[in-house]
């Protein structure tokens, strides 16, 4: 007999409405998030089609390359961005204060973004689950930058630490984000718990006030089968906040036209489980 798995999404779609309804299984031992069990076919379909894209009018934000992010177009009066995870290129930073923004910025592995702007406050922290002197919370992080109640970006890419961050994340913070981008590492994992369970679990936290309206794969990485879903093992998901969802149905396009690819050498298409195709 299977047991319960924890954390599972459990893929309840309403295909009428624009919601996507997502179940939690919960058991009552820890133990079992130590055991390395194997994702079923149907869990890992379930998983992938409980995050089929609504499709939404989407702007691309940032460069024409690696860096740049399809966003729905309702970003006008978020009044700051977060964008944990500084890389080489601070194009999208700069598109978000060029758009009235203040941007906050953090990464303990450099010195400040690429580029200065007077909207532009960085602090060299990673983030993460917790607070101490080298890492600091979402919560934490939000709460000294820009108190208050009005809508935020989160644009996050911090290399597996997204996991950790977005479960410490309270609900009422994640409500503020409007928008969220998120690029989701080691999504070969999926394969066997704990982590098909951490990831179900952050999924459903995330699902629970906002749509997924985007999934570009990362082609720097490659595609690997969980249980039968052909998966890249990096992938890019745009979320918009339900009542700022204009919603047009499935999305069915994909790449998107303003799509490119992060290495040009070498296209990749989502696999089509991961769409409503």
């Amino acid at each position: 007999m299977d047991r319960p798995r924890v954390g599972t999404i459990t893929g309840r779609v309403t295909r009428s409405g624009s919601a996507d309804a997502v179940d939690i299984e919960t058991t009552n031992r820890p133990a079992a998030l130590l055991e390395n069990r194997p994702t079923s076919p149907d869990q890992m379909r379930a998983f992938a089609t409980a995050l089929h894209p609504r499709r939404t009018d989407l702007v691309r934000i940032g460069p024409a390359d690696d860096g740049g992010y399809l966003l729905p177009d309702v970003l006008e009066g978020i009044e700051a961005c977060f964008s944990p995870g500084v890389g080489t290129s601070s194009d999208f930073e700069l598109a978000c204060a060029e758009r009235g923004m203040q941007v906050f910025l953090a990464d303990a592995t450099v010195d400040g973004p690429a580029v200065d702007h007077p909207a532009f406050h960085f602090i060299p922290k990673f983030i993460g689950g917790y607070d101490d002197d080298t890492t600091i919370s979402l919560d934490s992080w939000a709460a000294s930058c820009w108190p208050g109640t009005g809508d935020l970006l989160l644009q996050m890419d911090i290399e597996g630490a997204e996991y950790a961050s977005l479960l410490a994340a309270t609900p009422a913070l994640l409500r503020r984000f409007r928008v969220m981008v998120v690029e989701f590492h080691l999504l070969g994992q999926l394969a066997a718990d704990p982590f098909f369970a951490i990831a179900a679990s952050v999924f459903a936290k995330l699902l629970a006030d906002h749509a997924v309206v985007h999934i570009h794969p990362n082609n720097f990485c490659d595609v690997v089968e969980v249980a039968g879903v052909p998966t890249p093992h990096v992938m890019e998901f745009t979320f918009v906040r339900r009542d700022q969802l204009v919603d047009l149905g499935w999305a069915t396009q994909f790449p998107h036209p303003l799509d490119i690819d992060n290495d040009p050498s070498r296209p990749l298409a989502l696999p089509e489980l991961w769409f409503h195709g």
